[in-house]
């Protein structure tokens, strides 16, 4: 199964290359969005003492990767309508290297969104204080965020009848970075919207990205992020490869 994801892997990413749009949505759109934040909206935005480059960071990149995980839902969707896994299913590989070099390939593309994301908001004026170890346990956090986000595309792609379906499934996971606190303190917000900001996955990520990047403490946000992106993982992989090997039998 190894041997063979790593094909599928390599596969997925060439179909990456050769579509010009996929590599800009990776590289040029997370810096634009990176650079209309922080230039246009810095200066009416009231965020408390925080610098706002500082303070929108983990909602840039979490808003980003799910934008750029679309793309993941379309090729699995592309693949499944198309006829390939019909020949796939006729050769002697592992049913779920498919999905999980799909899953690979999006994964690579979002820590590619990420990167470019930090360096961009290190141009605008981006000062983290935020250790050596601080830094390994962002990237630790940042790459179960993208492989659980990853995931869900792979689903959105193996439930939708088109592709075009698809990246509309992907929908709810752009729009919950903007309705958590990646953008305004939940404080500031509406009540029934505070309410659902302090409830939902993105907020204990963003605020544990934030305090680490920032050195703020960071009370039982940790915990809590771990505990909503592993279990994403888990369940969305376990209900993808059994949906996929519904549909091949």
């Amino acid at each position: 199964m190894i041997y063979d994801s790593y094909i599928m892997l390599k596969r997925c990413l060439k179909i990456s290359m050769r579509n010009p749009e996929t590599l800009i949505m990776a590289t040029v759109t997370p810096f634009f969005i990176m650079l209309l934040f922080g230039t246009v909206f810095g200066g009416i935005a009231d965020v408390g003492d925080y610098n706002y480059i500082d303070f929108i960071i983990p909602g840039i990149i979490i808003q980003s990767v799910a934008q750029g995980s679309q793309y993941s839902a379309i090729n699995v969707a592309t693949d499944m309508t198309k006829g390939i896994i019909d020949r796939f299913r006729s050769m002697p590989i592992s049913k779920t290297a498919v999905l999980i070099g799909h899953t690979g390939a999006g994964i690579v593309r979002n820590i590619i969104t990420a990167t470019v994301i930090i360096g961009t908001a290190f141009l605008l004026g981006f000062r983290p204080q935020a250790s050596f170890v601080n830094w390994i346990i962002i990237a630790g956090i940042i790459l179960l965020l993208i492989t659980a986000m990853s995931l869900i595309a792979v689903l959105c792609g193996l439930i939708s009848k088109t592709p075009e379906g698809s990246s509309g499934l992907m929908f709810p996971l752009f729009i919950l970075p903007f309705v958590s606190s990646g953008f305004a303190p939940p404080e500031t917000l509406p009540t029934a919207i505070r309410w659902f900001a302090e409830l939902q996955p993105m907020t204990p990520i963003i605020d544990s990205i934030r305090a680490l990047m920032l050195g703020l403490p960071l009370g039982n946000n940790l915990w809590i992020a771990l505990a909503w992106c592993l279990g994403i993982i888990i369940v969305v992989y376990a209900t993808m490869t059994q949906i996929f090997k519904k549909k091949l039998s």
